[in-house]
């Protein structure tokens, strides 16, 4: 059963267990506050500063923002190949083994079926398939081995923004995640762009499929150069011209799959952002359309914005303009390959002493809350990942789920609200305690994952062995104090095996730490 937990912040009303220093008080707007602005994370605490000794990356900073959370496991394997390797390992995902993952995706059948498949076997209009999409990327996300490849099919899901469910794409939606999103995450993002051009998901989502040349609907031409590509320096004639010139991509009213129609493409001299085209036949629009495409992936503020909006993403709400210009010029010397410009984000100055310097969203939150404390999928089934799904809409960040065709924010002002914070709190103390999601599994009990070995032998010690396996680092004096405080303790009272700190509340602590900003820090 459901436990609501709020009750027990009120046993610390003024201790500042918040890694960032701020007081974790009654009411919950604190921690709101605390992850609005970026500047009261700066002083969480890492492993070994903003670089290592070797001048590379500090692996719990890489952890953090290249994968959905930091596990034993991710970082274990991350020391011991090296921030190079398993960059290199993890922009390669096909050489990652994921069978278990996707044993545990194979549970929601309809998410790797083609359009077609899905028209015959679902009732027409159902959201079966897009409602298993949605869950299968919160299985994906916990996990997945390929960590920097699901972040990536996030980011892209939202740049490319088709919002699930949506009753247009009933039928489609699966398929976009497959064959334009996931097939192109590391890939080049003209690939990706032409191959959202042609899908029946994107062309229903903003209308293109019955923009016609006597009819002709500016939504997708708009989004595409205002969202997609080059940003709001476009005129309304651009808006014109790019809407006659994507006439005839459009869906098959009987098999759902993308067309190109002819007769319903407008022909004549186009002249869209310094790009022209005699578009002198309507046999040869699709590709004086496709030609455009390609323009617009390569434009220069198409490189600027890609670049703003991965910086955003891997190293600040207010990215810095140096590294933005060098990934744009990385991002066109590679012809929209996107593997590059990751890697020179993650080995750049600014990614490295950047850390701390963003804050989680809901679903990294929740998401790596599962990882860090070590819980599997349902054993058989699917209602725990499907709980997981729907603390997730509670909280505003189901998957996909955005309305607008822009995704979802990435900035931490835009998740400040004290009622998501409820939602989260609460989820914390239902996951360390395993009483919601009840179905998820555990190879190891709590206690023993997080503070193997013998048992401490004071409160205080107790504390700091469990922020450092759930955060990777210690805490500072003050906040372990502050933590000993919740069992009416001080850090150097003698622990022993019988008392609740260790029994029936341990769970409690685990939970205050994952609340703290300093589990919030991204």
């Amino acid at each position: 059963m459901r436990k609501n937990v709020l009750g027990r912040r009120r046993v610390l009303a003024t201790a500042a267990v918040a890694g960032a220093g701020v007081a974790l008080v009654e009411t919950v707007a604190a921690p709101a506050a605390a992850q609005a602005a970026p500047s009261p994370v700066q002083n969480v605490p890492t492993a070994q500063g903003a670089l290592t000794a070797q001048g590379t990356v500090d692996p719990l900073h890489l952890l953090r923002r290249a994968t959905y959370g930091r596990t034993a496991d991710s970082e274990a394997e991350l020391r011991s190949l090296g921030v190079t390797a398993w960059l290199d390992r993890q922009l390669k995902p096909t050489s990652i083994d994921d069978a278990a993952c996707d044993a545990v995706v194979a549970r929601f059948p309809l998410v790797s079926l083609g359009i077609t498949a899905v028209r015959n076997g679902i009732r027409k209009g159902a959201w079966d398939a897009m409602q298993q999409l949605g869950t299968a990327a919160v299985a994906r996300a916990c996990w997945s081995r390929r960590q920097l490849f699901e972040v990536m099919v996030d980011f892209w899901s939202n740049h490319l923004n088709v919002t699930c469910p949506s009753s247009d794409v009933w039928d489609s939606r699966p398929d976009y995640d497959r064959t334009v999103i996931r097939a192109h995450a590391l890939g080049r993002f003209a690939d990706m762009l032409k191959a959202s051009a042609a899908h029946p998901a994107m062309l229903s989502y903003l209308d293109n499929r019955s923009s016609t040349k006597d009819k002709p609907n500016e939504n997708y031409g708009r989004e595409l150069m205002e969202l997609h590509t080059v940003g709001l320096v476009y005129s309304e004639a651009d808006v014109k011209q790019a809407a006659l010139l994507l006439t005839g991509r459009t869906v098959d009213a009987t098999t759902g799959l993308y067309r190109y129609d002819a007769a319903k493409h407008a022909t004549g001299a186009v002249s869209i952002l310094g790009w022209s085209h005699a578009n002198a036949t309507a046999a040869e629009g699709e590709k004086a359309s496709a030609a455009f495409l390609d323009h617009l992936a390569m434009h220069p503020k198409t490189a600027e914005r890609i670049a703003t909006k991965l910086c955003v993403r891997f190293v600040a709400d207010e990215p810095p303009a140096t590294l933005v210009a060098t990934l744009a010029k990385v991002y066109l010397d590679n012809k929209t390959a996107i593997a590059p410009v990751l890697r020179a984000l993650f080995t750049s100055a600014e990614f490295a002493t950047a850390a701390n310097a963003k804050a989680k969203t809901p679903m990294e939150d929740i998401v790596s809350s599962v990882r860090i404390l070590g819980l599997g999928p349902d054993a058989t089934g699917t209602d725990g990942i499907r709980a997981l799904y729907q603390i997730l809409e509670k909280t505003g960040h189901g998957p996909m789920r955005w309305e607008p065709p822009n995704g979802y924010p990435d900035v931490a002002a835009a998740w400040a609200s004290p009622s998501g914070f409820v939602v989260r709190w609460n989820a914390h103390l239902n996951l360390a305690a395993g009483w919601y999601p009840k179905q998820l599994t555990r190879k190891t009990p709590l206690l023993t994952q997080l503070v193997p070995g013998a048992l401490p032998a004071t409160y205080g010690a107790l504390v700091e062995t469990v922020v450092k396996s759930l955060i990777g680092t210690a805490p500072k004096p003050e906040h372990t104090a502050a933590l000993t405080q919740f069992f009416g303790k001080k850090p150097i009272d003698p622990l022993k095996a019988k008392d609740q700190a260790v029994t029936g509340k341990f769970p409690h602590l685990v939970a205050l730490v994952l609340d703290a900003p300093m589990f919030q820090v991204r």
